[in-house]
């Protein structure tokens, strides 16, 4: 099974994360933004370059809280998820079809993919 790396940003804001919801290819749902690693490049430096190319956001990512291993039918996912805060621009996704900031209590209230689903417990932790 073909394995497909990338790191995801839990961006808080004021006791609130950001999630958006993918709305094409074979997996459809609410998920954390990032993307893969390029060639030769770190988590870290793959969810800046992400989030900016995503959000139109400057990120600082503080922390790696999670490492999510999960199998998918068509591969396997290894993600890196960075707490991270923002230090410039407002998040607006040019690839999902919604965005909401979510307070803790609010975590559950959207249909999570089931990799970023796994990261829920440890943000309920961080909030």
């Amino acid at each position: 099974m073909k394995t497909v790396t990338c790191a995801a940003a839990v961006i808080l804001r004021q006791n609130t994360i950001y999630a958006a919801k993918r709305g094409h290819g074979t997996h459809i749902g609410w998920e954390f933004p990032g993307g893969k690693l390029e060639p030769h490049e770190t988590s870290k430096e793959a969810i800046i370059r992400e989030i900016r190319e995503e959000l139109g956001a400057l990120i600082e990512p503080v922390k790696m809280i999670h490492t999510i291993e999960h199998d998918y039918d068509d591969f396997h996912l290894s993600m890196d998820v960075w707490l991270c805060r923002l230090k410039e621009g407002e998040p607006h996704s040019n690839e999902h079809t919604e965005e909401r900031w979510l307070a803790k209590d609010q975590l559950y209230e959207v249909g999570w993919l089931a990799a970023d689903l796994t990261v829920i417990p440890v943000i309920e932790k961080l909030l």
